[in-house]
């Protein structure tokens, strides 16, 4: 077998399109199989690039949709009407609106876990021995296909017969609502630990360091619990952080892990515009959604790597979250690159949650004091084994740092917490991480290698953090067998950007790695064939 890296080629946009349909009952199955087929030549497409059919809930079982699904080799996937109804369309019908809660079951359903409408909604022509009007049906295209055809941006690169002369209706430029955190597709508030939970796995879903605690850390927390009774003091460990840091003690603040610093954010600095750079870890877009925010999204391709293009954030955003390395892509983003996101007037949150496992941390970004409007993140769960614990902290300008206290609670970090992160900014600790580090570079290189003998798994390329994304065919059907087979991989349609051919595997040692990589071609080699269309 021999590997593959994720990157541009021929078959790098296949199975990228969504079909959105709407029928009235009793459709017949040849009106809609005709419709799809006329929309898709008259706009260039290939039927074998279509993913799946779409449409609402109350229409899943709809003879007419299913037979035309059928007939195109795909799967029919149902979305509830409440989900269609808080995704905006381009093209509203006020009847349809009525009847279902959404102004365009096609344009919706197609447009809910996709990126770009490609094609607006059409109906099925003809008389009404021909079935006219009783379907209609649109298509989008996931960004992420990497056709070539625009940018994560939007921009045109290249004349589509789709979009000549337009720019296309994406998701990234709408303004998604504010109260429905999960109203843009993928479940946001999905995690890793979901995979594992309550079951006897090898975990590779959940990107915890393992072996942690160190026993000299328990003890450290131990011995905070003699002083439960007083009320927790984070001076000491406040300035641990900014002493390691280099930085005044006004540019810290500390939080109980950094999800809290996600929804501190959210709620107390001013944004009209937010963007959120995926795919990423979720929990930033869900916190701004809870706080009332519409959130705008920039998706990296694949096909570029999921590298970062500035150029691609819009001018007009005035918070941009990214994280650096990137969960789940591993990939680490040049500093330089992203002071280019920075400029007055706008907030630049950068999670760097997993920069600890990068050796020497370079590309950090966490003790720049010079770059307007930024806000690191830092978490001490990951490495540290402290996801229980919930410890992190947040680094800024003391402005900015004052405004997040004034959102937080009192005593929001426990005495246990604050008693770990001062022993983690101790210089044995940092020596201990710097190591940690190191071992973790030689066993992802390990991981990767074994990889790279399997013909059906791509890998992104250049990975960075303790974990590699890998896509390949029928990942569901695949993570499955691993959990049957006694591993835990986490799945990544969760992750905007993504989809359900993509895998997050975590770094493991050498060992547990090999067992891995036996049970994966166990896991692939067991697929039935799947027959042709």
């Amino acid at each position: 077998m021999t590997g593959a890296s994720v990157g541009p080629g021929p078959e790098s946009g296949a199975r990228s399109l969504v079909v959105g349909v709407g029928a009235r009952r009793g459709a017949r199955g040849d009106v809609v199989f005709a419709l799809i087929e006329a929309v898709l030549d008259r706009a260039g497409l290939s039927a074998a690039d279509v993913v799946e059919v779409a449409t609402v809930d109350a229409k899943g079982d709809e003879p007419g949709i299913v037979e035309a699904a059928a007939r195109l080799g795909v799967p029919v996937r149902t979305h509830p009407a409440g989900a269609l109804a808080a995704v905006r369309v381009p093209h509203p019908s006020g009847a349809v609106d009525a009847a279902v809660g959404t102004g365009s079951v096609a344009e919706a359903a197609a447009l809910i876990e996709a990126d770009e409408l490609v094609v607006p909604k059409t109906r099925a022509p003809g008389g009404k021995s021909a079935g006219a009007g009783t379907a209609t049906c649109a298509v989008a295209r996931r960004l992420r296909a990497a056709d070539g055809t625009f940018d994560v941006s939007g921009r045109k690169t290249s004349t589509s017969p789709v979009t000549a002369g337009s720019r296309p209706f994406t998701m990234a430029a709408m303004t998604p609502p504010t109260r429905n955190i999960e109203s843009a597709g993928p479940d946001l508030r999905h995690h890793g630990d979901a995979e594992v939970r309550g079951e006897n796995l090898t975990d590779l879903a959940v990107n915890v360091r393992t072996h942690t605690p160190p026993e000299w850390l328990r003890e450290r927390i131990a011995a905070s619990l003699t002083s439960l009774a007083a009320y927790p003091d984070g001076s000491s460990a406040r300035a641990a952080v900014a002493g390691r840091h280099g930085l005044p003690v006004e540019r810290v603040l500390l939080t109980a892990g950094a999800a809290e610093a996600f929804v501190l954010i959210a709620r107390a600095l001013p944004a009209r515009c937010p963007v959120v750079v995926h795919p990423q870890f979720t929990e930033p877009e869900a916190a701004l959604r809870a706080a009332g925010h519409g959130v705008g999204r920039v998706l990296l391709r694949a096909g570029d790597g999921f590298r970062l293009d500035p150029a691609a954030v819009p001018e007009e955003a005035d918070l941009v979250v990214i994280g650096n390395p990137t969960n789940p892509t591993s990939v680490l983003h040049p500093a330089a690159l992203l002071e280019k996101l920075a400029r007055p007037g706008r907030t630049l949150v950068v999670d760097e949650a997993f920069m600890d496992v990068v050796p020497g941390e370079r590309e950090a970004l966490c003790d720049r004091t010079d770059v307007p409007g930024l806000v690191v993140l830092r978490s001490l769960t990951k490495t540290w084994g402290l996801a229980g614990l919930r410890i992190g902290y947040v680094l800024a300008e003391p402005e900015t740092v004052a405004l997040l206290a004034e959102a937080q609670p009192l005593w929001p970090v426990s005495s246990p917490a604050l008693a770990a992160a001062e022993a983690c900014m101790e210089p044995r600790a940092l020596v201990e991480a710097a190591e940690a580090a190191d071992r973790i570079t030689v066993d992802r290189a390990h991981l990767l290698a074994g990889l790279a003998e399997f013909s059906e798994v791509e890998v992104v390329e250049a990975a960075r953090g303790p974990f590699v994304l890998v896509r390949l065919e029928r990942a569901a059907e695949v993570r499955e067998r691993l959990r049957l087979l006694g591993f835990a991989a986490r799945r990544g349609d969760t992750f905007p950007g993504l989809g359900p051919q993509w895998l997050r595997l975590a770094v493991r040692d050498r060992a547990t790695t090999n067992r891995f990589l036996q049970a994966l071609d166990q896991a692939v080699q067991a697929l039935p064939a799947r027959s042709g269309r």
